[in-house]
Order: structure tokens, then sequence, then C-alpha cells
């Protein structure tokens, strides 16, 4: 049976990937708790998440160049830093992604049918594994339509908002209530809505000349997220202000009925659902293939890292996760698995970046990689930035975040135990 994935992605299907990852339901759900945060200085915390998520896309794309295999960061920190640190960095992103995988499942039940959320969840976690089974082409075609539907639904919202008489400038000035913990924290619960360009490294196996694909593909798709989730917050917050806007459990929907326009709330329900979907369908793919590469190197059942015969996809992997992700989506919490999330994928982006440090020095006495020195400047501000906002988010989520990454390091230690006696 091959245990190799088919190369069938160019530059346009790693963008919209990337973006159906991005543009999802982080900007219907992020803003309020980062507004709640940071108050008018949503907008800083916005600017900061961007240039922490800038650093790590670079540091992503000339690892991803550099070792295209499925497992992102998980196959990067093992070449380039050692087997633990490789380790920590898949189960941070599993682990991570599977509760942003449960809360996406819950924003589209929320929107859809809020009476059966978790059971729309569950149903949608299985359509979606369904999709992903048939293979990535299926799966890159649906996250084009979602993402068109996304961008319409988004640039709907701000042209009513901006155009409204309820819109006030003034608004978006930071206030007294703005404080540096304050933004650090808004920014690392944005961050949330940024993560998603890593989908593009994960399924460095599926995407033809890599090293070209990979290094184009992630920066567009995180330009064209920042400049969609700046007007969306503009807009937002010049309609709400930041003190409305911290309360509002719908924000989109909260601004649009204040700007006037009732009847544009199902419309953003509606779009939020389908955003929710697309998020869902990319993370799913990005977990699945994590897996897989960690089932290949022995750390989860040789089972997983199985690849179907005729849709050459890890099906065994895109089973387990749908399996895992619709359990913990019946009974999840969504805003908690919010800075929950944020907390394993900060940590993972800090061994991205300090492994793409490395490279000028070679993968552990390897012949080394050149790297310019904007790669060094922005992978050391990418480590000190991830863990700026990590160590930022509220206090639950850090310490459920510490205690989920020591349970993994403990059995990893075991596993070694067991290998040496």
């Amino acid at each position: 049976m091959t245990r190799e994935l088919r190369r069938s992605l160019g530059v346009f299907d790693a963008v919209v990937i990337g973006l159906g990852s991005m543009v999802g339901a982080g900007i219907f759900a992020a803003l309020a708790p980062a507004a709640l945060a940071a108050g008018s200085g949503l907008l800083l915390g916005l600017a900061l998440a961007a240039v922490v998520a800038y650093c790590n896309a670079m540091s992503s794309a000339r690892l991803a160049a550099v070792y295209p295999a499925s497992g992102g960061t998980y196959v990067y920190g093992r070449e380039r830093l050692g087997e633990f640190w490789g380790y920590l960095a898949g189960w941070a992103f599993i682990v991570g992604k599977t509760a942003s995988c449960a809360a996406m499942a819950l924003t589209i039940g929320a929107y859809a049918w809020p009476e059966q959320a978790h059971a729309v969840a569950v149903a949608a976690v299985v359509a979606l594994t369904a999709v992903n089974y048939g293979g990535v082409q299926k799966s890159a075609f649906l996250t084009r339509l979602i993402v068109s539907v996304v961008l319409a639904v988004l640039a709907a919202v701000v042209v009513v908002l901006l155009g409204s008489g309820s819109a006030e400038f003034g608004r978006l000035e930071p206030t007294g209530d703005t404080s540096a913990a304050g933004v650090l924290q808004a920014a690392g619960l944005l961050f949330f809505a940024f993560a998603g360009y890593a989908r593009i490294t994960t399924l460095g196996e599926e995407v033809r000349d890599p090293a070209r694909t990979i290094p184009r593909a992630v920066p567009l798709a995180l330009g064209l997220a920042l400049v969609v989730y700046a007007c969306v917050a503009v807009a937002v917050l010049s309609v709400l202000g930041a003190g409305a806007l911290g309360e509002a459990t719908a924000p989109l929907a909260d601004a649009v009925r204040a700007a006037g326009a009732p009847w544009l709330v199902p419309v953003v329900r509606v779009g939020a659902a389908v955003a929710a979907l697309g998020s869902l369908l990319a993370l799913i793919l990005g977990v699945s293939r994590t897996t897989l590469a960690m089932a290949r190197d022995g750390h989860l059942p040789g089972a997983l890292a199985a690849v179907h015969p005729r849709f050459q996809v890890p099906h065994r992997a895109e089973v387990a996760v749908g399996a895992v992700v619709a359990v913990v989506a019946a009974t999840a919490d969504l805003r908690g698995a919010i800075g929950f999330s944020s907390f394993g994928v900060l940590v993972y982006y800090t061994i991205a970046n300090a492994s793409a440090w490395t490279l000028s020095s070679g993968p552990r006495g390897d012949a080394p990689v050149r790297v310019s020195r904007t790669v060094k400047v922005t992978a050391g501000f990418g480590v000190a930035g991830c863990l700026a906002l990590a160590f930022s988010l509220p206090l639950s989520s850090m310490l459920t975040g510490a205690a989920v990454l020591a349970l993994g390091a403990a059995v990893y230690a075991a596993r070694i135990r067991r290998r040496h006696r």
C-alpha cells in the first residue's frame, strides 16, 4: 500500500486553503473577547497579532520549502532541534487544533440551529470528514466556494456599516482604558484568527513544486486575511464602540442591527456558519496530516500512517481525527476553546521560529542551509512574540495549556523509557 500523498495543489489552491482557514469563524467570534481585553486598543492588538503571524509565516514558509513533507512544524522541529521538540510541536498542534475544530463545529451549530448546536456540530464534522476522505482536490474546490461566500458577506457588512450614520471614527482612537497588558492579551486572542496559514505548510507533501509554491502562498494568504480583518474590525468598532463590542455575543450581527440594517442579520448568520464550515474543513485537513507524520515516526499508532490507494489521502488519520473532534464538539465550550487553542498554537510557532533560526547551522551537523539575515531577524522576533502572547492569555488558558503540554512530555518520556528497555 502506498504511503505517499499526491502532489496536486498549486499556488492558487494553497492560498485559498490558507484563506479558508483564516477568514473563517475567527473574525465572527474573536473580536468580542479581544475588545473586552483591550478596549479601544483592539486595533493595536490586531496589528501586533499580524506582525507575530507574519514572522511565523516567514519561518514556516522557509522551512516548508526545505522540508516539503506533511506535518509542518512537527517535521521542522524534529529535523532542526531534535526528536523531542518535533514531538512537542506536533502534540501542541494536534491538541490545540482539535479544540479549534470543536469550536468551529459549535459555531456552525450556534448560527445554523442554536437550539441543536451540538447535534449540528457533530453532523458538520462527519460531513466534512467524508469530503476530506474523497481527496484533497475536493477539499480545495469546496474551500473556494466557501471563501467566495464569506468574502462577499464580509464585504457587504463593511459597506453597510461604514455607509451608515452610526459609524463614528472617533471610537477607533485608544483611550484611557487601553493598557499594554490588555493589548497583548487581545493580540493573543486575535492570533487565533490568523493561525490558519499553517495549513498550507502541513500540506507540503501535496503541493506541486513546494520550494516555489509555499513561500509564495503563505504571505499572500496572510496579507489578504489581514486586509479583510482590518476592514471588518474598523467597521464594527466604529459602529459599536469598544464597550458594546466587548459584551457582544454575535458582534457582526449586533453591529449591522445597530447600523439600522436588520435585513442583513440573517445573511451574517449564514455567512458565519459557512465561514466556520470552511475553517473546520481546513483544520481537519491540517490535523490529519500532522497525525499522519507522527504516526509514521511511531509517536502515534502506526495504523494511522496508512494512505488510501485510490484517493491518496491519510484516510485512517482523517477518520480518527473526525471521531475525536465529534466527541469533543458534543461537550466543548466555545469561548474557552479560543484561549486554549491559542496557547497550543503559539507554542507550536515558537518551535517553528526556533527551527528557522537554526537553518544557517545545518540540521544536527549536516550541511547548513543558506538563509538571509531577514529570516534570522523574523525568526528571533517570532520566538519572542509568540512567548509574550502565550503568557498574556487568560490564566485558565495558560494553566490548561501548560498541563496538556506536560502530559504530552510525560507520554514521550514513558515511550523513550520503554524503547531503551
